[in-house]
């Protein structure tokens, strides 16, 4: 007798567990102290298809771009405490090494609308 089949998911495999490793980040984040990482969103996560290593996107809001480097380096710093407790919260076949990256999308958002108000500002 064959097995009932599953419907297909909506999302593929990949995106969801990007989306679950980036909540887990993301909600441990509100609960550590570091001042250095206030007001510091995690905008998304690119976890390589063999589950070894996580590309972590965030955006220092609020801060100048000078500050997203100290920022950069407070994340790293908490890497191995966030790894810790993704493996608690995630149940993964490995658990994925952490880099964090300032998110490329946010700086040219505020490129592109900087362009649009001299555009606004020139009529």
């Amino acid at each position: 007798m064959s097995r009932p089949q599953r419907p297909p998911r909506k999302f593929p495999r990949s995106a969801r567990v990007n989306e679950v490793v980036r909540e887990s980040i993301a909600d441990e984040l509100e609960r550590m102290n570091d001042p250095r990482l206030s007001l510091v969103t995690i905008t998304g996560c690119d976890v390589a298809p063999d589950l070894r290593t996580a590309k972590v996107y965030f955006a220092a809001l609020g801060k100048q771009a000078e500050a997203a480097a100290e920022v950069g380096e407070a994340l790293q710093h908490a890497a191995p405490h966030l790894r810790a407790v993704l493996g608690r919260e995630v149940r993964l076949k490995y658990l994925p090494r952490l880099e964090f990256l300032l998110d490329p999308a946010i700086e040219s958002g505020q490129r592109v609308e900087e362009i649009l108000r001299s555009l606004h500002t020139e009529d």
